[in-house]
C-alpha cells in the first residue's frame, strides 16, 4: 500500500510507520492533495488505506473529505475491503464517517455479503448491528447467506439465518 500511495502522490520510498504515513498524508492534504485521488485501478487513497489496515491513515483521509462510497474499478467500496479483511476498527471508522452499510458501489455485493462469504462472524455482527439487510440480493439474486454457503463458510450462514429482520416482530 505504501508503495502505491507513494507512486500516486510521489512520496519518497522510505520506511513509513502508520503514524508517519498519516502525518504525511495530513500535510499533503493541507497542501491541496485531493482526498479522493485514485490509482490506475481506480483505488482511492481511502480504499488503499482501508484494505491495508491503516486505521490512522483511514481517519486522516476521511477527515480530509475522502468519500467512503467511492468504489474502485471492480465496484468495491472501502467498507467491502474492510469486511473482506475483517478489520473491525476500520469498518467502524468508515461507518462513523458515512459509509452506507448496504452500499454496493458500482458492483452488486454489500459489505455484509463479503463478510459472510469469508466467514467473518464479528464483521457480520457489526454490519447487522448497523442495519445491514441480510435479505439483500446481489446481481445474481443471491443473499449473503447463499453466497456464504457457496463459499463453504462454516458459521455465517447460520448467523444470518438467525439475524433479525427490519420490520419483523421482535
Amino acid at each position: 500500500m505504501l508503495a502505491e500511495i507513494g507512486a500516486a502522490i510521489q512520496l519518497p520510498q522510505t520506511a513509513f510507520t502508520p503514524d508517519r504515513l498519516a502525518a504525511e498524508l495530513a500535510e499533503l492534504f493541507g497542501q491541496g492533495l485531493p482526498a479522493n485521488l485514485r490509482n490506475d485501478k481506480g483505488d482511492s487513497l481511502l480504499m488503499l488505506a482501508a484494505y491495508n489496515g491503516q486505521a490512522e491513515a483511514t481517519r486522516v483521509i476521511l477527515e480530509a473529505g475522502g468519500d467512503p462510497e467511492l468504489a474502485n474499478d471492480r465496484g468495491q467500496t472501502p467498507l467491502a475491503g474492510a469486511a473482506f479483511k475483517g478489520d473491525m476498527a476500520i469498518a467502524g471508522l468508515l461507518l462513523a464517517h458515512g459509509a452506507q452499510v448496504d452500499g454496493t458501489g458500482t458492483g452488486s455485493r454489500t459489505a455484509l455479503m463479503t463478510a459472510a462469504m469469508f466467514n467473518r462472524t464479528e464483521m457480520v455482527a457489526l454490519l447487522l448491528a448497523h442495519g445491514a439487510d441480510p435479505d439483500a440480493r446481489d446481481g445474481s439474486g443471491l443473499t449473503a447467506a447463499a453466497l456464504a454457503g457457496s463459499m463453504g463458510a462454516a458459521d455465517t450462514p447460520a448467523q444470518l439465518a438467525g439475524a433479525g429482520r427490519p420490520g419483523a416482530p421482535g
